[in-house]
């Protein structure tokens, strides 16, 4: 084994939310060494394809990745969903619809995370980030502080034949589930949100665009569906349609887990699987088009008891510390604000700042992303019962898009979730927040779950506007029934 190697900060894990950090260190703090360590040698297809609004504010005001992201990846033309007839036999262009009928003013992409991260790995190297690939983490010793002040992290790090003990200041792990960090201090905790998922991506798919008659394109001014988030809801479970450039569209399923099944984790039973949704077979050319890869979770959610401990340098990032469930894209949100805070205490701590101020604000950082976190839960928790109700998720939706954009957004575009005063005023409403989440339309509708599921041979077409509480831009939705959002 060779002499111990030092360096300021480590990153554990070099997929998305190692690499954005990695890139978000050496803007903000250009005077700390920073090295990541991937396990793999090459990017891969990965779930998480989809952003939101904090997540494409981030990107683009933080990271000044603007150029790369409209030359590189799509823009997301916000979110979009369908409901079928009872009996899953609806033609896409008959179905009941939620959804924009322009490109959105805030922006938010479908990203390719095979190629964003071989792209940013890429470009840490260019900004003097030093970059391991298949380099195996392994063997960690995390250093408490003491009286004395912090101390130093170890690590073990296998790369091929070699062996290289390594020591830093700061220790971020951004590995994924198999997080380092949280099996050794024994973080992980269960959610009551028991959802399962299983996805794939196809080439050679139908071009949703391209099909229907003149007045079903011309009902979203001819806009890109296919550039949606597209949901196809049904009771207990939704099936996405996410595209991801090059050709390649990813197709997942997530549900209750007592709706899942082991036959759906091979190709074959997850085609026999779609074959059932008319809409969605179609959009797979009957079976035509390639299903290039298959993965799945049987457990997707679960939470964390620390996501950062600022006094004592260690930090959690994306999925190394918690996942809720796709169906609003949030996970790269949670990445984003997460990134922010453990950037900030990182830049105070080398600043000089006092143990005890990195400690209080780390612990108000901490009980913010436990907030953010119990409150995501809260949106999806009595969701799954009535995903295949139009009437019941079009009353849910207008008030989630009204939270997210009050409660979470706003905070984020201006900056204020880094303003230590501001935070704990939020978190003094913590609870009454959390509570107005427990009895909001969904959770509150768990007794009119027999509500139909919307038929989309009888729907009424209509029109309305739904206008953000953030910006003075309408967010036109169209649908069979009424209005959506983003």
């Amino acid at each position: 084994m060779e002499a111990v190697r030092t360096v300021d900060v480590a990153v554990l894990g070099g997929g998305l939310a190692g690499n954005l950090i990695a890139r978000q260190l050496r803007r903000q703090v250009p005077g700390l060494s920073v090295a990541l360590f991937e396990k793999s040698t090459e990017g891969s297809f990965k779930v998480g394809e989809s952003s939101v609004e904090i997540a494409g504010n981030y990107l683009t005001r933080r990271l000044g990745l603007t150029s790369y992201l409209y030359q590189h990846q799509l823009p997301k033309n916000g979110l979009r969903f369908f409901f079928d007839t009872p009996e899953k036999n609806a033609e896409l262009y008959d179905m009941t619809e939620l959804g924009s009928r322009h490109l959105l003013r805030l922006p938010s992409f479908q990203l390719d995370r095979a190629r964003l991260e071989t792209d940013l790995l890429r470009m840490n190297r260019d900004a003097g980030v030093e970059v391991h690939l298949g380099a195996k983490a392994h063997d960690l010793a995390l250093s408490p502080s003491t009286e004395a002040g912090p101390g130093q992290h170890e690590f073990t790090v296998t790369e091929g034949e070699q062996q290289t003990r390594w020591r830093c200041k700061w220790l971020i792990d951004a590995s994924g589930r198999a997080s380092l960090v949280a099996r050794d201090q024994e973080l992980r905790v269960p959610t009551d949100l028991p959802i399962s998922a299983v996805w794939g991506r196809f080439r050679g798919y139908a071009d949703m665009d391209d099909m229907g008659p003149p007045e079903w394109r011309g009902r979203v001014q001819n806009t890109a569906r296919f550039l949606s988030t597209n949901h196809f809801c049904y009771p207990g479970y939704w099936i996405w349609f996410i595209p991801l450039g090059q050709e390649v569209m990813s197709v997942g399923w997530v549900g209750e887990k007592a709706q899942f099944s082991d036959a759906w984790r091979k190709p074959e039973g997850f085609l026999e699987f779609l074959k059932g949704h008319k809409a969605v077979w179609d959009l797979l050319r009957g079976g035509e088009a390639e299903l290039v890869d298959i993965l799945s979770y049987k457990q997707l959610a679960y939470g964390t008891k620390r996501f950062f401990r600022g006094e004592d340098r260690w930090f959690l990032l994306g999925e190394a510390a918690a996942f809720t469930d796709p169906f609003y894209s949030p996970g790269s949100d949670f990445i984003s604000i997460e990134s922010d805070y453990i950037v900030d205490l990182i830049a105070r701590d080398a600043a000089g700042e006092s143990r005890a101020d990195i400690r209080e604000r780390s612990d108000a950082y901490d009980e913010f992303m436990q907030f953010r976190f119990a409150a995501t839960v809260l949106l999806y928790r009595d969701l799954y019962s009535v995903l295949g109700s139009y009437e019941l998720l079009k009353l849910k939706w207008d008030f989630d898009i009204a939270c997210y954009y009050n409660l979470w957004a706003a905070p984020f575009f201006t900056d204020q979730h880094l303003d230590l005063r501001y935070l704990k005023s939020e978190l003094r409403r913590k609870e009454f927040v959390l509570q107005g989440s427990r009895t909001s339309p969904a959770s509150s509708s768990r007794s009119r779950a027999r509500c139909t599921p919307a038929a989309a041979t009888t729907a009424r077409t209509s029109v309305s506007t739904a206008t953000s509480s953030t910006s003075s831009t309408s967010w036109m939705t169209c649908s069979r029934r009424g209005r959506g959002g983003r």
